[in-house]
């Protein structure tokens, strides 16, 4: 499951208590970076089989480019769809507040602060961009939570996330 409750971390704030509990929240990697050398060298060879039958005629090298050229625009999409799994969500708890840190490739974090006692949280079954659309909704803003999950673990993740809630007040 891409998310989980960890031991809380100390804050850089020397004056500040470490949190009641934490959460981390990333998006799920079908393809990790082991899987990859094996799926690209799998490819690699499977694509090579038909090139065999033109070895040594001048048809190998019309047909080359086409293989190179897709070899690289796969390369070049999976390498991308690592990039977009760089993103992580950070959310801790302290009695009196609730920070939400989103972290981006290339972007500066972006942060949501708020009481954890005023904090409403809503499962969205439809209206939203996903089916089940999580929401925190506090301080004057609503947020979405866990984007990159999916249904299902968005519905799984809304109770433990209000017993957590329910607990700090």
């Amino acid at each position: 499951m891409p998310y989980r409750w960890t031991d809380p971390l100390p804050t850089s704030e020397a004056d500040s208590p470490p949190p009641v509990a934490q959460l981390q929240l990333w998006p799920h990697r079908s393809l990790p970076r082991r899987g990859f050398v094996g799926f690209f060298g799998a490819t690699a060879v499977l694509a090579a089989v038909p090139l065999l039958a033109v070895l040594g005629s001048p048809v190998l090298w019309g047909v080359l480019p086409f293989f190179l050229v897709t070899f690289m625009a796969l390369w070049i999409a999976i390498q991308a769809t690592y990039r977009t799994g760089e993103v992580r969500e950070e959310l801790r708890l302290w009695p009196d507040r609730i920070l939400l840190t989103r972290h981006e490739p290339r972007r500066p974090p972006r942060r949501w602060e708020a009481n954890p006692h005023w904090i409403r949280t809503a499962l969205h079954e439809t209206g939203g961009p996903v089916p089940n659309y999580l929401t925190l909704t506090g301080a004057g803003r609503t947020v979405e939570l866990g984007a990159f999950l999916s249904e299902e673990e968005r519905i799984e993740l809304k109770p433990e996330l209000e017993d957590v809630l329910r607990r700090l007040q």
